[in-house]
């Protein structure tokens, strides 16, 4: 479980600057990064709690942190 914690965090950190270097967000590296680890964490412990998700913590982590690059910085711009 800690080396899927661990994997979780830099799939995480990866897709965050990933999402950066590309242009999908404009929100800068570490920002995108700690919403990216933010998400995965959410997401890992929702699957552990409830069992909700894919059966590879690898998915689960690219999933959700792309999925709170989007919800969290649109949340917050008017």
């Amino acid at each position: 479980m800690f080396l899927a914690l661990m994997g979780t965090v830099v799939i995480a950190g990866i897709t965050g600057y990933a999402a950066e270097r590309s242009g999908f967000t404009q929100n800068g590296i570490l920002p995108s990064i700690i919403i990216c680890i933010g998400g995965a964490f959410l997401f890992f412990f929702l699957r552990l709690m409830f069992g909700i998700g894919f059966h590879a913590p690898g998915w689960n982590a690219i999933l959700s942190s792309i999925g709170a690059l989007i919800i969290v910085p649109f949340h917050w711009r008017r």
